[in-house]
């Protein structure tokens, strides 16, 4: 495999003066359950501050009011019954129109605070099997996809995976190991089951590996202080915008995630890494955006 750590990172491509926010990317993010409601929140405030001309919240109905309350900047969708067997979960039965709602999208994430009902799990399979374009998985389409991984040897499309440890090993049976070059050997082979050689693996920690199976770069921003409920949400919002504004999968998350590390380094030098939560972090996104992407 190729080492690119050492590369330059990827840009954002310049931005017309006659272009709109249709040119920006049109974001679906699919998540959010009774008691989750802020991870999907936290995905869709991350991608408007990476950039994201349009993103869309789709959430179950029965937290629809809760999402949309938390920035009026992105648009909601809510779909399903009010309240499933006392949840209000998305569920298999609302793929049909998921993926219609997909059409219109140009880059799906999926998986913040989505919960871990068996519907819901079903609803993963259905989605990771069927959309064609470009889908960033995390937190419980992760969970989900583990119970299905036959489904990572032909996915329909490209695919961009964000596992931490916990959620990595369960794919594999076996814990991540300590050092660089093994965690970029696992990562590897999880990547290597797309016998297509669509699906990038991101295994989050300490040096994050970035990996598609035949190149890799290990990130080097970052800091204790991300080890608090959220920020992964973040990153899933970051890299789908990303692509949404032209870059490939492999550029959208090698930026994002060095991004993504760098916000938070912002946020710990400023609050500390004790008191800093994910919420932090996105509001020192337009600082490390100007700083590194800012076009002249």
């Amino acid at each position: 495999m190729q080492d690119v750590t050492d590369t330059p990172l990827p840009s954002l491509p310049p931005r017309a003066p006659e272009s709109h926010k249709g040119d920006y990317g049109r974001l679906l993010l699919v998540g959010g359950s009774p008691g989750l409601a802020g991870a999907i929140g936290l995905a869709g405030m991350a991608a408007l501050r990476s950039g994201a001309g349009l993103v869309t919240l789709l959430v179950p109905r029965s937290i629809q009011a809760t999402v949309a309350g938390f920035e009026p900047s992105m648009m909601t969708l809510g779909m399903g019954a009010q309240s499933v067997g006392g949840e209000g979960v998305l569920r298999k039965e609302d793929a049909g129109a998921i993926r219609a709602a997909a059409q219109q999208a140009t880059v799906v994430g999926l998986g913040p605070g989505l919960g871990r009902a068996a519907e819901t799990v079903r609803l993963v399979h259905a989605l990771y099997h069927h959309l064609r374009g470009p889908l960033v998985v995390d937190a419980d389409g992760l969970y989900g996809l583990a119970e299905q991984p036959t489904l990572l040897q032909s996915p329909a499309g490209p695919r961009v995976l964000t596992p931490h440890p916990g959620e990595f090993a369960r794919f594999t049976g076996q814990p991540v190991v300590a050092s660089t070059g093994g965690r970029v050997e696992q990562a590897a082979l999880l990547s290597r089951r797309d016998g297509q050689g669509g699906t990038i693996v991101v295994l989050k920690g300490h040096r994050t590996v970035i990996c598609d199976g035949r190149k890799y770069a290990v990130n080097a921003t970052g800091n204790p202080g991300m080890a608090t409920g959220g920020t992964g949400d973040c990153l899933t919002g970051m890299i789908a915008a990303l692509i949404g504004q032209g870059l490939s999968p492999w550029d959208a998350a090698r930026l994002g995630v060095h991004l993504h590390g760098l916000a938070g380094d912002r946020s710990a030098a400023a609050l500390g890494p004790v008191s800093m939560i994910a919420s932090d972090l996105i509001r020192y996104l337009p600082a490390v955006f100007k700083e590194r992407c800012e076009l002249r």
